[in-house]
């Protein structure tokens, strides 16, 4: 096996035993886990040398694991400002791409998909602002780059990258999720049973997706 064999294969078991320690309190296994199962594909990619900028996005996914499984507000904050700059780094990637056309956004079937996101985003911002705190300015902040993510996705062309646009909006689905955990939920809601094994292997796996499909 290969270096990036052993890299991609690592990525996944460590992708794998964070599921169990999803609802778990933070450790130091778990942020190890959490955080090397991007990592590694971030290391993979450079070492493949795919584009800067999904190795940037990946890594930047990756800090912002690392952030997420430490608690408090201070941590919390490091974890969005690094999953936004991780968001922008995979627009730049898709708009950079040479198959990247800004009309599929207006034209059938990419016009549903593009009302979707949009709709989505003016549906979050009133749900989740009033209930966001201090936080209610990153919030509504990084409600756009969600979506902007989402849409540059849709100008790809290359029948290559058709796995593109599901992994965005799996790693859409993963963001919405847990910010309705994070914000709406009550913390006896049955649904906070249910909700970190939904976000980890959608997240998980949007992350592979894009790995995947530009590497």
């Amino acid at each position: 096996m290969t270096g990036t064999g052993i890299l991609e294969a690592a990525a996944v078991c460590a992708a794998l035993g964070y599921l169990g320690f999803t609802a778990c309190r933070p450790s130091a296994l778990r942020s190890l886990l959490k955080t090397f199962s991007v990592a590694a594909l971030a290391i993979a990619a450079s070492g493949l040398g795919a584009p800067l900028w999904l190795v940037l996005g990946l890594a930047l996914c990756a800090l912002g694991d690392f952030f997420l499984s430490l608690e408090g507000e201070q941590a919390f904050m490091g974890g969005v400002g690094a999953f936004a700059l991780g968001h922008l780094a995979y627009v730049v990637l898709f708009l950079g791409h040479p198959s990247s056309d800004l009309g599929q956004i207006w034209a059938m079937p990419g016009l549903g998909l593009t009302s979707a996101i949009v709709a989505l985003g003016l549906v979050m911002a009133p749900v989740l602002a009033p209930r966001a705190g201090d936080l209610k300015i990153p919030v509504l902040l990084y409600i756009p780059i969600i979506l902007s993510m989402g849409l540059a996705a849709l100008t790809l062309t290359d029948p290559a990258l058709i796995w593109v646009v599901p992994a965005a909006l799996a790693f859409m689905a993963s963001d919405v999720i847990l910010a309705f955990e994070t914000f709406v939920l009550p913390e006896n809601h049955p649904l906070r049973r249910y909700t970190p094994y939904l976000v980890w292997p959608l997240y998980w796996g949007a992350q592979a997706g894009f790995y995947l499909s530009f590497s």
